[in-house]
């Protein structure tokens, strides 16, 4: 940086304003960079657990059915002999 005429006041020249705007930019740029990586990391993680859910879900009913006739088709193989 340059003094101006012995007053005190500091001038940056062209090429200090230039990698300054090019610093502060890039800062920026990855400021908006990371909101929108983790934008979608959330969005990847609500995806898992709504499938996860769906599944789940699935299991359980599968799992309730296969209850509700197991008893039937053993009584059905009990009564075929």
């Amino acid at each position: 940086m340059n003094r101006a005429a012995g007053k005190g006041v500091t001038v940056m020249d062209s090429h200090q304003a230039r990698a300054r705007a090019e610093a502060s930019f890039k800062k920026e740029e990855r400021a908006r960079e990371g909101a929108k990586a983790m934008m979608e990391y959330e969005a990847e993680v609500r995806a898992t657990q709504e499938k996860t859910a769906r599944l789940r879900a699935l299991r359980l009913a599968k799992e309730a059915a296969d209850k509700v006739s197991s008893p039937l088709k053993s009584r059905a193989n009990k009564s075929a002999r």
